[in-house]
């Protein structure tokens, strides 16, 4: 199932990661993609808050994973932008993130495709080709 989203402004893509992480349940995994700059963050930061994070959020670019425990249940925050294979996410202990009791939110996870469970959710974010800076189309697909 496919549904598109169009979001006109930064507190709209907040707002609807929001809504997401209300929403999440232990063992859920969201991959979110798109261009840098598109908004994967800011959806980011919505999501945690919308499982009660109240810490920072910030993109784990350099550090691969960031996880936020305050919530009403873990957060584990991805970037597999730079992974080269698959394989090495196991260092990290992913099975164990995919399986616990947290939501996975996976950053570039069309990268790591094949180890993700069928249940994931794909959120793709986009600029919107109409001239308008802070328009985003937001594929959201199961």
């Amino acid at each position: 199932m496919e549904k598109l989203i169009d979001s006109f402004n930064e507190a709209e893509t907040f707002s609807l990661g929001r809504q997401f992480g209300e929403k999440a349940l232990p063992g859920d995994v969201y991959v979110l993609s798109g261009d840098l700059g598109a908004g994967k963050t800011v959806f980011a930061k919505g999501f945690a808050e919308g499982l009660g994070v109240t810490s920072p959020v910030t993109s784990p670019t350099f550090t691969i994973l960031k996880s936020y425990e305050e919530g009403r249940m873990p957060l584990y925050h991805m970037d597999v932008y730079r992974i080269e294979d698959p394989d090495e996410m196991e260092e990290i202990g992913i099975s164990e993130m995919l399986d616990g009791a947290g939501a996975c939110l996976i950053e570039w996870g069309e990268k790591i495709r094949e180890i993700l469970p069928p249940r994931t959710v794909y959120v793709m974010i986009n600029r919107a080709d109409d001239g308008r800076f802070d328009h985003r189309r937001i594929v959201c697909s199961s």
